[in-house]
């Protein structure tokens, strides 16, 4: 309601400044420099307010006939803003297309006190604009996490996609969108701060899955959207889903093999510090015996259990409206697998003829990961 009667006040204002413009030229005999004419329409088409015309009679004339036209349209356009959180969207639409259509739908030059009327508008309005942007940046990055939340989306991320839908069908037919472009590119910086911030926060529940979860959102939300500014943050959100992901399945994946895990990183530690390969096994803490001792702790149906701990786990605390169970945990498959293919490398490389072999084999370890998929 707010758009259709801002356009009707602006429509009806064009030809009433006009006719009275054209009245004061005719009667006392006034007109326009050519050059004055050329400095209204460079104006207008770089958007900004006209260079004032000080010495230029009509426009003093009409500045004293219309006194109270701007404040009486400022106090307006603030009623607008109100109207709605993010009503200053509507007003910067609004007033810019009405510019571009005044001066494309007339033969008549508009009036340059209205021109320049208009054109302190326009500034107010991209200033209240930006004040907006200013204080939702703040407020998302501020945002704190509910210390109820056991993950999900960040209400700040949420936020942030609230304002880019409704923008985006503000501005779907707008002449200009250039202001809206910088708008999203400092609300993005905005949101993608506010999900970095988790790593130094205090969750109940891992921070890597909920940054994960988040920036993968924010990725596929932009994927629908195709907003060109935005490409670049698409693939970063996508590279740091990635990266998130990748944290998540490697520390949770140290747990159901721990101890063999802790093993063998000694294991590489030691040949990394320069003892050969084949004399690994005269070290204390890495002889055979030991390695056997750890093996045994881990036989294939101990490790399939643990394996359907850590589903249900991961099933538990991952949200379902992302759908990401079976991208983790085919991801946690495949790092399974080359955890256990470095383990049996290093048993043939430090351990060669010990006939130490680990309780379970490859096909087993697959045959575990697809009974717990297709039983879930």
């Amino acid at each position: 309601v707010s758009k259709q009667m801002l356009e009707q006040v602006l429509r009806e204002l064009q030809p009433l400044c006009t006719v009275e413009q054209q009245f004061i030229e005719k009667f006392f005999q006034l007109s326009h420099d050519a050059a004055d004419l050329q400095v209204l329409k460079v104006s207008v088409r770089t958007m900004s307010s006209p260079v004032p015309l000080a010495k230029e009679p009509t426009t003093q004339l009409l500045s004293e006939i219309f006194s109270c036209l701007e404040p009486e349209l400022r106090g307006f356009l603030d009623v607008c803003n109100k109207v709605h959180p993010f009503g200053c969207l509507q007003v910067l639409v609004t007033l810019n297309d009405s510019i571009f259509e005044m001066w494309g739908s007339s033969s008549a030059l508009p009036s340059s006190f209205l021109n320049s009327v208009l054109g302190n508008m326009l500034l107010l309005a991209k200033s209240s604009f930006n004040k907006c942007i200013g204080t939702l940046c703040k407020e998302i990055e501020e945002t704190k996490m509910p210390s109820k939340m056991k993950g999900g989306i960040l209400p700040s991320v949420s936020r942030f996609e609230e304002f880019v839908s409704f923008s985006e069908e503000v501005f779907r037919t707008a002449r200009r969108r250039g202001e809206l472009d910088k708008a999203h590119l400092r609300l993005a910086v905005s949101v993608f701060s506010s999900i970095n911030s988790l790593s130094s926060a205090n969750l109940k529940v891992n921070t890597d899955m909920v940054m994960m979860e988040n920036f993968h959102h924010i990725h596929c939300f932009l994927c629908q959207k195709k907003i060109h500014c935005l490409e670049g943050k698409k693939r970063e959100a996508k590279q740091r889903y990635s990266e998130h992901m990748e944290k998540y399945v490697i520390k949770y994946l140290g747990q159901p093999l721990e101890k063999l895990n802790h093993f063998f990183e000694g294991v590489k530690a030691r040949v990394a510090q320069g003892v050969k390969e084949e004399e690994v096994s005269f070290q204390l803490a890495y002889s055979k015996q030991e390695l056997r001792k750890v093996i045994e702790k881990y036989p294939g149906k101990e490790v399939k259990r643990a394996l359907e701990t850590l589903y249900r786990k991961i099933h538990k605390y991952l949200s379902p409206e992302e759908n990401l169970l079976p991208v983790v945990w085919h991801a946690m498959e495949q790092e399974f697998i080359r955890q256990y293919q470095e383990f049996e490398d290093l048993i043939q490389r430090c351990y060669a003829g010990s006939g130490i072999a680990m309780d379970f084999t490859m096909e087993d370890l697959l045959s575990y990961f697809n009974s717990i998929t297709l039983s879930n």
